[in-house]
């Protein structure tokens, strides 16, 4: 139990501390905003230094591809439009359960609007179980736990690109006459959905009939594969790919959208101009210590910080390339990102290369995203009927474990239960 009279006392001085803090950002913001006037002098420099210099540079810095003052007002959306998106969840696996297994489950939504069609709310869940998928990331030193959140972050994806081929083949069947068979939106969602060459290539002649958006919370930079080895890195990152192909040979735009972001990779391209030497040498110049280098003097701003200061409801910023050392191995699906204004903060925007290099696409992007915000009061609402749809609660977790004890005795298992201390947390005798 909590005792508040305790944590009321170390709460004194708290407010001056943040009122001091209050303080010094805003000087780093006046440091961060002199600092971008002169890049915007000088960022074709700039940029040149960061290519050439890249593999010296010992931080993150996102390459600008837009003038550094581009201030752009987003269109709103077209009344008919249509919006996919998932999240996952999961229930965590533990020895003192009466079985070691974990359970995944992906939350489902496609939201259309004036369009007069039903929306799809529901969830695709999975049990894994057996040793070869519990323990295999072993081998590499992962975590079974950690391994699940990853897997998780495959089936996000995965499934994402199922509901953009299923949006797809509505589309087509818009168009078929009676003989041609039954439309498919008489029919449930699949869960499964095999893919062929033939409708790969059918995708690629015409866009969804309106406006169509695939939605993911979180980064489409999965920094955490820095540090995997390659097969298991491989495992993850490979299918994710696959899935982004699905959609953009549906002619989907797929933003990844980013609520209180803390990145300062934007931030990070103004320490080149703020940099001493002329050649940027973190290694040389400043022994590998970024953090404390002379160019970081505006730490510990972060981007939205900055862009909070530059933008009004509706704008959103430059685009930048994000430089980060994992999408080496994207190929040709390298992650751009903005930051926009919706109303209530500054939300970092990232999108696949081929949605940036599709003007269409990305100006219907950015319009069904700021939409979605609106909808959702300050987050996008599809994202969090996304979540809703995946939450695990406390209920259903009991009711979980609970049909598996039924399912262990119905095969004849003994001594089926929760550990000794698993049983004696859940109740107290005090």
């Amino acid at each position: 139990m909590l005792d508040l009279s305790k944590i009321a006392q170390q709460m004194q001085g708290i407010s001056s501390h943040l009122a001091q803090e209050a303080e010094a950002a805003k000087v780093r913001i006046e440091i961060a905003t002199q600092l971008l006037q002169q890049a915007h002098q000088q960022q074709a420099h700039l940029v040149e230094k960061l290519q050439t210099h890249r593999p010296q540079i010992g931080f993150a810095a996102a390459e600008p591809v837009e003038p550094l003052d581009t201030r752009v007002t987003i269109q709103p959306a077209p009344e008919a439009h249509s919006v996919i998106a998932t999240d996952g969840s999961q229930i965590n696996p533990s020895h003192h359960e009466i079985a070691y297994c974990y359970l995944l489950n992906i939350g489902r939504v496609v939201l259309h609007y004036g369009q007069g069609r039903f929306p799809l709310l529901d969830s695709q869940p999975e049990v894994i179980y057996r040793p070869e998928d519990l323990y295999a990331s072993r081998q590499w030193g992962i975590r079974t736990e950690e391994w699940m959140g990853h897997r998780r972050t495959v089936s996000e994806s995965v499934v994402l690109g199922e509901l953009a081929d299923r949006i797809n083949d509505l589309e087509r069947e818009k168009g078929k006459t009676p003989e041609d068979g039954p439309s498919p939106m008489a029919q449930p969602f699949p869960q499964h959905r095999p893919s062929s060459k033939n409708t790969r290539q059918l995708s690629l002649l015409q866009r969804p009939a309106v406006p169509t958006l695939a939605m993911t919370d979180g980064s489409l930079i999965y920094w955490f594969l820095d540090q995997l080895p390659t097969p298991a890195r491989d495992q993850i990152l490979l299918p994710i790919l696959a899935a982004w192909d699905r959609l953009r040979e549906a002619q989907l735009p797929m933003v990844g959208y980013l609520s209180a972001s803390r990145s300062s990779e934007a931030l990070n391209f103004l320490r080149l101009q703020s940099c001493p030497h002329d050649q940027p040498d973190c290694q040389q110049h400043c022994e590998g210590q970024t953090d404390g280098a002379p160019c970081q003097v505006f730490s510990p701003l972060r981007d939205v910080t900055l862009w909070s200061t530059r933008l009004e409801p509706g704008q959103r910023g430059p685009l930048f390339k994000s430089s980060a050392d994992i999408l080496q191995l994207y190929g040709d699906h390298q992650v751009y990102f903005c930051h926009v204004h919706v109303g209530a903060e500054i939300a970092r925007v990232e999108f696949p290369e081929w949605v940036v290099h599709d003007r269409k696409l990305f100006d219907a992007a950015l319009s069904l995203t700021l939409a979605q915000v609106q909808k959702g009061f300050g987050y996008p609402v599809s994202l969090a009927e996304a979540h809703n749809q995946a939450v695990v609660r406390g209920g259903d977790r009991t009711r979980f474990f609970a049909l598996l004890e039924q399912q262990m005795i119905r095969a004849g298992l003994q001594n089926v239960g929760t550990s000794y201390k698993e049983a004696r947390k859940r109740g107290s005798i005090a």
